[in-house]
């Protein structure tokens, strides 16, 4: 089981930027697709951005040109840099885990983003 913890989050002034790690502990974190998701008070979670173990990326389109999604696999982590952010940026953002396309993610418990217009 993957155990993933997220951190960078915070208040932000629109316009601005922030950095959004997840550390993995575990095996397999280089094979593994991650992802990042959000979900804001009374919406449904949905997905920002994925990333395989290879490096093919895709983004909400949301996000596309203003987020980017990364991984270290030396690292065991994997990043996500907001830029550009808005106001319908803020939520909670949530780190996953993959092992196969059919399988169950695994989730981190998230971190806060909020976007101040």
């Amino acid at each position: 089981q993957v155990q993933l913890v997220e951190s960078g989050g915070g208040l932000v002034q629109a316009g601005g930027s922030l950095r959004l790690s997840c550390a993995a502990s575990g095996s397999n974190f280089s094979s593994n697709t991650m992802g990042w998701y959000r979900q804001a008070p009374g919406n449904q979670r949905e997905v920002v951005a994925t990333i395989t173990s290879g490096g093919p990326t895709t983004y909400a389109d949301s996000v596309r040109s203003r987020f980017t999604i990364s991984r270290d696999n030396a690292k065991n982590t994997v990043y996500l840099q907001m830029n550009s952010v808005k106001a319908e940026d803020t939520a909670v953002y949530y780190c996953t885990s993959q092992t196969y396309a059919y399988s169950s993610p695994s989730w981190g418990q998230g971190t806060q983003v909020t976007v101040s217009s």
